[in-house]
């Protein structure tokens, strides 16, 4: 299937956390075939894991990514498209006096030229970008 939602760094993480949050969790099981992250996400999960010591929670982590990269969930790259809506945005944020984290720019630009849902628990990280359409399941709601 063709995804409708991206997921955040924050909220696919939910995913590994040893008591998740039971919203994300329902609504990852609800939407779990129209689900897609962003190639910087899969990059931010990656440098997480191997930023850890040898221990039982990276080796927990390096089978959850292993999973993560086998499953059906498509990684969908920071691509020409992506990049010229992003370099517009950065320079129409820029005029306003405003200066996202990269990363987030990256992630709301691969958003936007899927016409896909950002999902993400930090709202206000991506709430300046142009018509980007956004939720946070971290709350109770209806999606």
């Amino acid at each position: 299937m063709t995804p409708r939602y991206l997921l955040d760094t924050n909220v696919i993480s939910e995913v590994a956390r040893e008591n998740p949050n039971p919203n994300v969790m329902r609504k990852i099981e609800r939407h779990k075939d129209v689900l897609g992250i962003a190639s910087i996400v899969w990059h931010e999960l990656i440098f997480g894991c191997h930023r850890l010591p040898s221990s039982e929670k990276r080796t927990f982590l390096e089978g959850f990514l292993s999973d993560l990269e086998n499953s059906s969930m498509p990684i969908l790259p920071y691509d020409e498209k992506a990049a010229a809506w992003h370099g517009q945005e950065r320079a129409r944020l820029s005029r306003l006096g405003l200066t996202p984290a990269f990363a987030d720019g990256q992630i709301a630009s691969i958003a936007k030229v899927h016409d896909l849902v950002l999902v993400t628990n930090n709202i206000r990280n991506y709430h300046h970008f142009d018509k980007l359409k956004i939720e946070n399941w971290h709350s109770a709601g209806k999606n």
